[in-house]
Order: C-alpha cells, then sequence, then structure tokens
C-alpha cells in the first residue's frame, strides 16, 4: 500500500465521540478511533465488549446513538450509505452462511459488485474476468466453478474475501476469520492474507478477533476495547505487550510473548 504523505492524507476511517445505545443500555461509550493511510489495525477484546457492535456501526448496518463516522472522506448520514459501503469490503462469517449452496465461487464473488447475497441479478453487467483476479489474489481462481455447499470453511473465508475485493474497497473488514478453522487450515489463511497486505493496491486491513496468534506482521496497530470503550490504541507492540492493560481487558493473569523473529504473538496464561 502506497504510504506517501499519509501525514496529511485524510484518514480512511475516523470515529468520533461514537455511543451506541441500546434501551437503557449504553453498549459503546464515546468511542474515538482513526485509521490512517498506511496503517492495518486488530480489534481485539472479550466477548461482550462492544466488537460486534462498532463494526455494524461503521458498515451503516446500525445507527449511532450519537457520535460521527467518516468513512474515505464522506459523512454517515449526509452521504449515500451504498456508495460508502462500496468503500469497504466487509468479510463475515454470519454472511457467507447465506450464500447458497449450489452457487458458483466465482457467482458469490460476483454477487460482490451488487452487495448482494446470492447471485440473481444475472442481467446485470459483470466483469467475469476481474472475478477471476480476485480469487487468483486470494490463491483460489481454481475454485471458480466449485459449489458453495462442497467448500470448506477456509475456502470460502478465501472466496469471501475475493468478493470483498471485486470493488476495489479502500477499507477491508475482516471479522473473526479464523473462527471454526482448524490449526492448519487457520495458518494456511494467514498466510494468503499475508500475501494480499504485500500487493501493490492492498486495501487497508481491519481484523477483528480474539486471539493474537493471528494478529499478522503487517498489522501495524491494535484497539483494544474494554466494556463499550477504548481500553488501548495504537502501535502493535505498545498494546499488545502492556501486561496490565491485557489481563484487565480479558479478565484474567495474561501475558503476551512476542515471537521477534516471526513477528507474531501469542497469550500465555
Amino acid at each position: 500500500m502506497n504510504c506517501k504523505n499519509t501525514q496529511t492524507a485524510p484518514p480512511l476511517l475516523a470515529v468520533e465521540s461514537l455511543k451506541v445505545t441500546r434501551g437503557d443500555v449504553d453498549i459503546l461509550k464515546g468511542i474515538n478511533w482513526r485509521i490512517q493511510p498506511g496503517e492495518n489495525w486488530a480489534i481485539l477484546g472479550a466477548n461482550g465488549c462492544g466488537k460486534t457492535t462498532l463494526l455494524s456501526a461503521i458498515t451503516a448496518y446500525r445507527a449511532p446513538s450519537s457520535g460521527e463516522i467518516h468513512v474515505v472522506g464522506e459523512t454517515y448520514g449526509e452521504s449515500d450509505w451504498n456508495e460508502i459501503r462500496q468503500q469497504l469490503g466487509i468479510v463475515s462469517s454470519a454472511l457467507s452462511q447465506r450464500v447458497p449452496s449450489d452457487e458458483w465461487a466465482i457467482e458469490t464473488v460476483l454477487s460482490g459488485q451488487s452487495a448482494q447475497l446470492g447471485y440473481w441479478t444475472r442481467e446485470k453487467k459483470v466483469d467475469s474476468h476481474k472475478a477471476l483476479r480476485c480469487l487468483g489474489k486470494m490463491g483460489v481462481r481454481a475454485l471458480a466453478k466449485r459449489a458453495w455447499g462442497v467448500l470448506s470453511q477456509g475456502e470460502r473465508q478465501k472466496v469471501f474475501i475475493a468478493r470483498a475485493l471485486i470493488n476495489d474497497p479502500q477499507l477491508l473488514i475482516l471479522d473473526e476469520p479464523c473462527a471454526g478453522l482448524d490449526p492448519v487450515a487457520r495458518e494456511r489463511f494467514l498466510v494468503s492474507l499475508t500475501k494480499l497486505t504485500r500487493l501493490k493496491k492492498s486495501p487497508a486491513i481491519v481484523l477483528v478477533t480474539h486471539h493474537v496468534e493471528e494478529i499478522i506482521p503487517q498489522i501495524t496497530h491494535v484497539l483494544l476495547l474494554k466494556k463499550g470503550k477504548v481500553f488501548a490504541a495504537g502501535p502493535k507492540r505498545e498494546v499488545l505487550l502492556q501486561h496490565e492493560k491485557m489481563s484487565k481487558a480479558f479478565g484474567a493473569n495474561i501475558h503476551v510473548q512476542e515471537d521477534s523473529e516471526a513477528q507474531r504473538f501469542w497469550m500465555k496464561f
């Protein structure tokens, strides 16, 4: 990703004083967060910390109770939400479960052009060659005419990322993409994700996870949430190696250790 003039370029994402309330419960409590060009982020936190609600607000599926969200210069509430969503690639296991089992992988990718699930708008002009290129970026071009129902979970995640790439998003949001993968499949997936981040025009990455070992070297920053608030945010090592903060965020006495050679982390209790 081109990192020139990142200090003066507008942020890819700016969340300002974001509050989300359900009934009389504050789920998000004044979130402030920015993603600058050249940054890739991981969002960490225990269950119930607000990760899913934050993603729903960023992707315009949940309206803020107060605060503002700006995506690549556009503001929710002032711009067309559908156009804003085209700047975002969204990969979620909840969405991937809604793909028809008999749909070919290339059709799943093509469905991303109109952000639909189920490739039913077949009369729309489509770009099959681009869909194949997107599959190729994830190393699964050979699966183009394989039915969704026979793909492994790891293959589905790669195809769904290819689907997200079809609109050339500036920001790619991955919501627990390794959920349900065995250790080998997880590492293979992370290798594919690493290769994607190294491409010349790769989007910025937001990786949502519970597991620090899934944070690939190309992730530059970490946002740590606790009870709907930003508990820590900043460069990856500065956040992950704060023993007290990490322990309080996850409600246990934990130590995050670093493999400096592999540039990976793991959690020790």
